[in-house]
């Protein structure tokens, strides 16, 4: 009897396929920041960019790391890494809240709409099914025949 052991990390595939979407949506936030508050507008959206993208990615990693190790640990991880992320968007936005080469009204909105948007947009391509953890497989659009 062989046992097939699954080393594949969903979250970290999902949250890729998000950090590959957020690249797509960046042109369009970055230029609705600088038409919207100018320079301090492109600024302040693409730090938001940024903190959003390395939130999700520090959100999987910690996920995944975790995971391998124990059902525990994977809890603190979930919990302790979700007030730790808040604590680090925190500790980068209150430092530039007031400075004048970023607009702190760009900032929020674009991070608002990254957090998001983002995981609005990746629901769709998110499997719900144990078969296919993480992403729904792609369709190839071609009829594929099984033989036996």
């Amino acid at each position: 009897m062989t046992v097939v052991t699954d080393t594949a990390q969903p979250e970290v595939e999902v949250v890729w396929d998000m950090v590959r979407r957020a690249a797509l949506a960046s042109p369009v936030l970055l230029v609705l920041g600088f038409a919207i508050w100018g320079t301090p507008g492109l600024v302040g959206a693409a730090y938001g960019l940024l903190l959003i993208v390395v939130n999700f990615v520090g959100s999987a990693s910690s996920i995944a790391w975790a995971a391998r190790r124990s059902q525990v640990l994977l809890m603190v991880a979930v919990m302790g890494g979700y007030l730790f992320r808040l604590a680090f968007l925190f500790a980068t936005v209150w430092p530039v809240r007031q400075v004048g080469w970023i607009s702190i009204h760009s900032l929020c909105a674009t991070m608002l709409a990254t957090h998001l948007g983002l995981l609005v947009w990746e629901i769709r391509f998110v499997s719900v099914s144990l078969a296919h953890p993480g992403l729904k497989p792609r369709r190839t659009g071609k009829i594929q025949s099984r033989r036996t």
